[in-house]
């Protein structure tokens, strides 16, 4: 049987897409996000621990938000340009990463002509929406 839950629950979690991806944007691109896991945090059941691989095709991006938790961001192929609400905005390119602390109001965009695609880890307080949506 517990053969059949670990490929069931990666399944599972490959069809579900993060808040910030369901946000209503134009008729463009969208991230295309594939979680690896999802699991508690050792030895603090009361936050999670995410990992997922991201594509995010020319073009895509998503809104200003923030997130109940610590983020950390990792280019692995294009670029993404990663912007701090308040701060110039800053191209990031295959190896270059960025940490997010919580509550940090963030976006990540390609305007590349060439999709990008990036690691993303996040440990954020459980039973919590992971993203608040933030107004521009």
């Amino acid at each position: 049987m517990n053969k059949l839950v670990v490929p069931a629950v990666i399944a599972a979690a490959a069809v579900a897409t993060p808040a910030w991806s369901q946000t209503p944007q134009p008729q463009g691109p969208r991230f295309q996000p594939k979680p690896y896991f999802e699991m508690p945090l050792e030895k603090d059941p009361t936050r999670q621990v995410r990992l997922q691989s991201v594509v995010i095709p020319a073009g895509a991006g998503n809104q200003f938000h923030r997130h109940p938790g610590d983020q950390w961001w990792a280019v692995q192929e294009g670029e993404v340009t990663f912007t701090v609400k308040g701060q110039a905005p800053r191209v990031l390119k295959a190896g270059d990463f960025v940490y997010v602390p919580r509550g940090t109001i963030h976006r990540n965009q390609n305007v590349s002509a060439n999709p990008a695609r990036a690691i993303e880890l996040n440990i954020t307080d459980k039973d919590k929406p992971q993203t608040e949506q933030v107004a521009e």
